[in-house]
């Protein structure tokens, strides 16, 4: 089975909560596991730069965020784990990206939009307050993804556009210097996505309803006590449909678990039990980790060598892949013009370059090595749609050409498109 790179990072602002744990860390660990998987986890600490002014902050959270990941079961000696600032190429990558992005496409970013809709709202300037940091976060975490060619990256769902974006991104830069960037692909746990926090709302710093996720046993248990519920009494039956406390217990608990305190809540069970049976729920799952998590915040030094180590890891792919790229859009050695220009006429060879269009739709093409069209297509509603016809035609050459004619405008004669079809055969791999 072919080794899917798997990519994750969490910005160093705060304290790890429960958020984080459902729907990045303990999902990505549990898959860093599978032989299958290559995995890479981050410290994005320049993300943490664009929303925090406070450097202790920033410090802090990175050791606990660090030791998190560790005490979650995170083997470094299996996955590639770093800080984000530890790789210089990662900004190298942004500054890329930033010159095929289109503006227009970052105007339409969640977090840019948002601070203008609340500017316009108030009656200032749309871009009050906004600074080029968080106009141009969506292309940091492109670079961050790309520079290891992730296959897939673990969101929550307010996420999946700035995957979206990363695929724009590398589209747009393979189109103008050939096949360097895989298009990821963004995967989320459909039932706990978007952690409700204490008062209904998304687990979010932003919002300062979090749940933290190794305070000691008796503040966890004040905290899941102060969960925001209706008013309904004791015997009352309840909705699950829109609790955040049963949300967070599903988040936790076997399906059977789940439904036995759904028929709890039809029964119309206390709020205060269901809050006891949602305490105990994630002491039983959290506690272990917890004893592991105090060790590790004790020893900062310890967590400072095993970053180091990572980074030297996710270096050794960097570095390469870096000069690689620049050799691509042209930042090359003046002193080897010829002997570059010999070597890319004879390795030259038929390429797919997948992009998208003005109209929002994505296209791909194919050119033989002199870069003569061979093949063009129509419109796909998705990158992803796009980049499956073109593993189609990698994978069954020609015999796929009949199945996609629907998405075909132009082709090549049959003789010439077959032979270049047959250098993707799986055994020219």
């Amino acid at each position: 089975m072919k080794t899917q790179r798997v990519l994750t990072g969490i910005t160093t602002s705060g304290t790890p909560h429960l958020g984080n744990y459902v729907g990045a860390i303990r999902p990505t660990v549990r898959a860093s596991r599978l032989a299958e998987v290559e995995s890479f986890y981050f410290l994005a600490d320049y993300h943490a730069l664009i929303k925090v002014g406070e450097p202790a902050r920033v410090q802090r959270s990175t050791l606990e965020i660090a030791a998190t990941w560790l005490a979650c079961g995170l083997d470094p000696e299996k996955v590639t784990f770093y800080r984000q600032s530890d790789i210089p190429e990662i900004p190298e990558l942004t500054w890329l990206l930033t010159c095929v992005t289109g503006k227009g496409i970052l105007n339409r970013a969640h977090a840019y939009k948002a601070s203008v809709d609340k500017n316009n709202a108030a009656g200032e300037d749309p871009d009050a307050g906004v600074t080029a940091g968080l106009f141009m976060y969506p292309v940091l975490m492109a670079a961050d993804i790309l520079m290891f060619n992730a296959h897939q990256v673990p969101v929550g769902r307010d996420q999946i556009q700035h995957i979206e974006m990363a695929r724009d991104m590398a589209s747009s830069f393979n189109h103008l210097y050939g096949e360097h960037f895989t298009l990821p692909e963004a995967v989320t746990e459909d039932h706990v996505a978007l952690l409700p926090g204490l008062d209904g709302r998304k687990m979010s710093k932003s919002y300062d309803n979090t749940i933290p996720l190794f305070v000691p046993r008796e503040q966890l248990r004040k905290l899941i006590m102060g969960i925001v519920t209706d008013s309904r009494t004791p015997g009352e039956p309840k909705s699950t449909e829109g609790s955040a406390l049963f949300q967070l217990y599903q988040a936790f608990a076997s399906a059977e678990e789940t439904s036995a305190l759904a028929k709890s809540f039809a029964d119309g069970i206390a709020w205060g039990d269901a809050k006891q049976t949602l305490f105990e729920r994630l002491d039983r799952e959290i506690a272990p980790l917890r004893e592991v998590y105090d060790q590790l915040i004790q020893d900062p030094a310890r967590i400072e060598k095993t970053l180091k180590a990572g980074a030297d890891k996710a270096r050794a792919i960097a570095t390469p892949f870096t000069a690689r790229l620049r050799e691509a859009v042209g930042l090359r050695r003046l002193d080897s013009v010829v002997s570059t220009t010999t070597k890319t006429a004879k390795s030259a060879a038929p390429a797919f370059k997948q992009y998208r269009e003005t109209d929002g739709l994505f296209y791909f093409k194919l050119v033989d090595a002199g870069g003569q069209l061979l093949l063009q297509s129509t419109g796909f509603a998705s990158g992803k749609d796009a980049a499956g016809a073109i593993a189609r035609l990698q994978q069954q050459g020609s015999q796929a050409l009949e199945g996609l004619q629907a998405q075909l405008t132009t082709q090549a004669e049959p003789a010439a498109l077959a032979q270049a079809l047959a250098h993707f055969a799986p055994d020219k791999a």
